[in-house]
């Protein structure tokens, strides 16, 4: 049970306004004929909610169900967890399983037939009607590690209709007197349509808007183009950008480390917010959303299928089974804080390039494999096993030059005003590596002419390290060991 004291009801009135009742909290609804107002608690709520989601699914399959698993945001408390349970209970749904509202999102990319396991950093962005949660994660080999966390409610889609009602307010106090915001059936009406209008244009380019009987009886009818609603919903657009550079900043990282940005919930649809994205990521950076990626699943539904996902992985277990692979002690694991790769000899002009095998934040016990060119004419190679960590290196552009010889920056006539208002190059920035301390190092003796050294790094539970150099094809080897670290 929750106590009302223990809530912030500020973001809570969207429709009903929860309220203080038996040292938990309530609704006041109208749900009989008679429009008799009934208490509703939390509880309730939640199990009736639950109810009919089962039933509704009950009545597509048409079969009975009475299991499901169940995702929830990341900040969600033992107890809210515990109240979740309880309310499923009520609504005779056995939870299978609670996971995390972005990790559903991204098993269900992962999960796809033609999706390739890889290790990579993703953002994702769940952008919902009255709240926003983006999350980092590090995936590694399938398995997922959350970074950062941020939960906003100041930017989301509820705030995108507040633009749009504003807007259309202002039209119809122009001809009119009345500011259909000040009566609660007006309103309502006003957004109702103006929720309408924004899918619209999330759409098509031009969404028409009208009313019946708007206010004081009074029809109104109007007309936006999306270049206006962007323009006019700037402030919630840059809202959401900003937001999501906080998230990486928050994770230590930088856009130029991040793989693959997901973008989930009902506001994801509006093209704009992914448009900003594409300018903010670098082009190797993929941007997963509908107006970007013609393959892209629907934002709607990408919690629930990373859920039915995971339900239809889990279903034959036993629930004693599913509890001990969840439990803390097991998911709760060590994890690499840097890199660890290799700085090989293979020719002049790549001497001390560091590869990476093991990327960052990939939990232990891990094993990765790597084959490195020799010298073409073969021989000995040296391989260093280095610790190593990824850094942004930023080239400012070079001051151009004028015609006299003088640059923009030291001339003062009216002619380098003209110069200097043109358009500047950007500064360049790109990841390199940073390379740490050296962990081994091993010999491989005789490489043919043209071969290849294997180097196979394995990271047990307790962060100790084996290494392992051969000759592709070849025999015997070096293989050494590393203690794990005090």
């Amino acid at each position: 049970m929750s106590r009302f004291k223990s809530i912030d009801p500020t973001h809570c009135h969207a429709s009903a306004h929860p309220q203080a009742h038996d040292s938990t909290v309530a609704f006041t609804i109208k749900d009989k004929e008679d429009d008799t107002p009934s208490t509703v608690t939390i509880s309730e709520v939640s199990t009736r909610h639950i109810r009919r989601l089962a039933s509704s699914a009950s009545d597509f399959l048409g079969k009975t169900v009475n299991s499901a698993v169940i995702t929830i945001p990341t900040n969600f408390s033992d107890k809210q967890k515990e109240a979740l349970i309880k309310a499923a209970k009520g609504a005779d749904i056995e939870v299978l399983q609670l996971i995390h509202e972005p990790i559903a999102a991204l098993l269900a990319y992962d999960a796809r037939p033609e999706s390739i396991v890889s290790d990579k950093i993703v953002v994702v962005a769940d952008f919902g009607g009255t709240r926003s949660d983006v999350t980092v994660v590090a995936s590694r080999g399938g398995m997922y590690t959350i970074l950062a966390t941020a939960h906003d409610y100041d930017y989301a889609g509820c705030h995108l209709d507040q633009v749009l009602m504003d807007h259309f307010a202002k039209e119809f106090i122009k001809w009119n007197t009345t500011d259909p915001r000040k009566e609660v059936r007006s309103l309502a009406k006003l957004k109702l349509e103006a929720e309408a209008c924004k899918k619209a244009l999330s759409i098509g380019t031009n969404a028409s808007f009208s009313v019946e009987s708007l206010a004081e009886g009074i029809d109104f009818a109007s007309t936006i183009n999306r270049l206006r609603y962007e323009t006019i919903a700037r402030k919630i657009f840059d809202g959401f950008t900003r937001l999501v550079e906080g998230v990486i900043k928050k994770a230590d990282l930088d856009v130029l480390d991040v793989d693959e940005v997901i973008l989930s919930g009902g506001t994801s649809h509006t093209p704009k917010i992914a448009s900003n994205f594409r300018s903010i990521f670098p082009e190797t950076t993929r941007i997963l959303a509908p107006s970007t990626t013609p393959t892209a699943i629907n934002p709607s539904e990408l919690q629930a299928r990373g859920a039915a996902l995971q339900a239809n992985l889990i279903q034959e277990y036993e629930s004693e089974d599913i509890e001990q692979s969840t439990h803390p002690a097991v998911t709760t694991v060590k994890h690499l804080t840097n890199a660890i790769g290799v700085l090989a000899i293979s020719d002049d002009e790549s001497k001390g390039i560091f590869t990476p095998i093991i990327a960052a934040e990939t939990a232990a016990p891990a094993r990765r494999t790597i084959h490195i060119a020799t010298p073409k004419e073969g021989g000995d190679v040296l391989v260093k096993v280095v610790e190593g960590g990824s850094h942004i290196k930023v080239t400012k552009p070079e001051p151009k030059a004028k015609s006299n010889g003088a640059t923009v920056e030291d001339a003062n006539s009216d002619d380098s005003e003209e110069d200097s208002s043109e358009e500047e190059e950007e500064e360049k920035r790109e990841k390199v590596w940073k390379v740490g301390k050296v962990l081994a190092e091993a010999a491989v003796k005789g490489v043919k002419k043209g071969g290849k050294v294997e180097i196979m790094i394995n990271v047990a539970g307790d962060l100790s390290v084996t290494v392992t150099a051969r000759e592709v094809g070849g025999k015997g080897g070096v293989r050494g060991n590393l203690s794990a670290p005090a």
